[in-house]
């Protein structure tokens, strides 16, 4: 799997497993699909402790166990408790949950009623007990990122996820290159419109000329520009071995400009898109 170095030196896989909605059913096949993944290349695993109320972290914790140090492991606190010490305790709830004694990466979910000074105090906190080993945000636009930056401890933030597909790319003219300029990966949630992206004439003709579906031309449109990470859930075997294999299309040039044709990007600045 490609990787993106961040400004901070750690290396992110481009195309990983999200993990919304996991824990309130099916556990068991869940975890099959995430160690299907692991088996594929989809190392990156991405989840919070809102999902489920920690339930998709507790799926988490089981798919890694005796695989810990192969994975690279993502979570977020919830803004409601991202004081300096809220912050730490969440965490270590999230430790508990995940069976683990470090997270790879940590997010903050969203800006929320805390001073991000402080959430980012506790981060740094976190960071030198070797409980995480970087961390971000989440959900934050332009002028949010450049607050972040200018607060003590503001230089550790190495990634910034986001909502990215071809239908919402107003990241596009701001964001996305204003992070990925300073060495902050973009982490593309939800790729596929949670399965509600329009399946296009455009999508179907690049589909059909690769031979792939166009669930996964969507896939690896996202993965045309180093610095942006990839987050999609598959809970099914098939869906895992498409989403893998995403990693392998090259889009041409005339792809791209099909697609683009289609799925234009805005012309103005947008709101910061959200779930």
């Amino acid at each position: 799997m490609r990787t993106f170095a961040t400004r901070t030196g750690v290396r992110l896989p481009l195309l990983g497993q999200g993990t919304w909605e996991m824990g309130a059913a099916d556990r068991a096949s869940e975890v099959a699909a995430l160690r299907l993944g692991f088996d594929l290349g989809l190392v990156l695993v991405d989840t919070a402790e809102m999902y489920a109320h920690g339930g998709a972290e507790e799926v988490v914790g089981a798919a890694i166990q005796g695989r810990r140090e192969e994975v690279f492991l993502v979570s977020k606190v919830l803004p409601g408790n991202a004081s300096r010490l809220g912050t730490i305790a969440a965490a270590e709830r999230s430790l508990r949950r995940l069976k683990t004694d470090c997270i790879d990466l940590y997010l903050l979910h969203w800006a929320g009623p805390h001073p991000l000074r402080a959430t980012l105090e506790a981060f740094q906190q976190l960071r030198e007990q070797g409980k995480i080993r970087d961390y971000g945000v989440s959900n934050f636009d332009v002028d949010e990122m450049v607050a972040a930056e200018e607060s003590p401890h503001g230089s550790g933030v190495c990634a910034n996820q986001v909502f990215y597909n071809l239908g919402r790319r107003g990241i596009e003219r701001r964001l996305m290159p204003w992070c990925i300029d300073r060495g902050i990966a973009i982490m593309a949630y939800s790729p596929l419109e949670q399965g509600r992206l329009r399946e296009t004439k455009s999508l179907r003709r690049v589909a059909a000329r690769h031979g792939v579906t166009p669930a996964q031309v969507a896939l690896a449109w996202t993965l045309r520009v180093d610095g942006v990470v990839t987050l999609v859930k598959a809970a099914r075997a098939e869906h895992v071995r498409e989403n893998a294999a995403a990693a392998d299309i090259a889009l041409s040039a005339d792809d791209l400009a099909e697609l683009d044709a289609e799925f234009p990007r805005p012309q103005r600045d947008v709101p910061l898109d959200t779930l």
